[in-house]
C-alpha cells in the first residue's frame, strides 16, 4: 500500500485539532512538529487498518446491491 498523502490544508487542521485535543484534555500544548509526528505515527499506524476496513466496507455494501441487481433486472423466461 502506498503511503497516506495528506494535503496541506487537511494536515494544517489535524495537527490543530491534535493541538487543541491535548491542551483541552491533558492540560498540554503541543508544537506545530509534535503534533505533527504524532499525526505521522496515527497514519503509520492506523492507516492501514483503516483503510483495509473501509475496502472491506465498500466490498460488502457492493456485494449488496449486486445481489439485489438480479432480482431488479432478471426477466423470467417462459
Amino acid at each position: 500500500m502506498k503511503k497516506i498523502e495528506l494535503s496541506d490544508e487537511r494536515r494544517g487542521a489535524l495537527v490543530a485539532h491534535l493541538q487543541s485535543l491535548f491542551a483541552s484534555s491533558f492540560d498540554e500544548n503541543l508544537s506545530d512538529f509534535r503534533a505533527g509526528e504524532i499525526l505521522d505515527l496515527m497514519l503509520r499506524t492506523l492507516g492501514p487498518t483503516v483503510y483495509n476496513q473501509a475496502v472491506a466496507d465498500v466490498r460488502a455494501h457492493l456485494q449488496v446491491k449486486l445481489d439485489d441487481l438480479d432480482g431488479e433486472v432478471h426477466i423470467g423466461e417462459d
